[in-house]
């Protein structure tokens, strides 16, 4: 088994599980559906093709909030390309200034094939909708013989560096960790998703639900460390800031 981890930060991000006529909200992650059919889109797999979905619907999945990011919301307009009338307007939901790390494991062949893909994707990825390009390549690294658990707790923390510098005081910090249920696993507060694809088809798209389990893992903070670290030949002078008074009373 292998491990394909993605680093997923963009200026916004929409990851709906559900949306209700002209309301589309996104999730605080993002979902099983919503990265599976970038994989299918890099891979250049066509809607209708669920015989070859369904390999990486398979792939077990988990997602890392390293940059939990905002969530803002918009209001949109448009008009009928033939009559001209005006669309009823369309409320939707976006995080602004996310950064997570997604895994997906599965057999060795197909996560490689899969870490091609995203090297020269046929089709553009974007996060979650396609007015929502990444800011940064979204391929992070192909980890053989190791297990999901062990990709999103080993891989670096991805946080911006404006947020890294805000937790500079911390030597670790606690990153949520959303990982797709095993059998008969308790560790963590569970949740169920309809967010398992089982066909893309533009007529009929369907979902399944899914098992999610939440733990929280501590992930060391690099800008703590090098807080700590003095530059090579750098020694940090001693100040006592009571010298001063010292002199003045003797």
């Amino acid at each position: 088994m292998s491990v394909l981890t993605l680093r997923l930060a963009g200026p916004l991000q929409a990851w709906g599980a559900s949306a209700r006529f002209v309301r589309r909200t996104t999730e605080s992650a993002p979902t099983k559906s919503g990265v599976i059919g970038m994989l299918a889109a890099a891979q250049g797999l066509q809607r209708g093709d669920d015989a070859g979905l369904a390999p990486l619907s398979a792939l077990r999945f988990g997602v890392r909030i390293d940059q939990p990011g905002t969530r803002v919301r918009d209001f949109q307009t448009a008009h009928h390309a033939v009559t001209g009338k005006s669309m009823p307007l369309s409320e939707r939901f976006y995080l602004a200034d996310a950064v997570f790390v997604a895994a997906l494991e599965g057999d060795n062949t197909l996560i490689t094939a899969l870490h091609t893909a995203l090297r020269a994707p046929v089709y553009p990825p974007y996060l979650g909708r396609r007015s929502c390009p990444p800011a940064l390549p979204v391929e992070l690294g192909l980890h053989p013989d190791i297990t999901l658990d062990q990709a999103l707790r080993d891989e670096p923390w991805q946080a911006s560096a404006w947020y890294q510098k805000c937790h500079g005081s911390q030597t670790t910090v606690p990153l949520v960790t959303l990982r797709e249920a095993t059998g008969g696993e308790r560790d963590g507060e569970e949740d169920v998703l309809r967010d398992q694809p089982l066909s893309f088809a533009a007529e009929h798209r369907r979902h399944a639900l899914r098992t999610v389990v939440s733990t929280t893992l501590n992930v060391p903070n690099p800008r703590a460390q090098a807080a700590r670290t003095p530059a090579p030949g750098h020694t940090v002078p001693h100040h006592d800031p009571l010298s001063a008074l010292e002199e003045e009373t003797a």
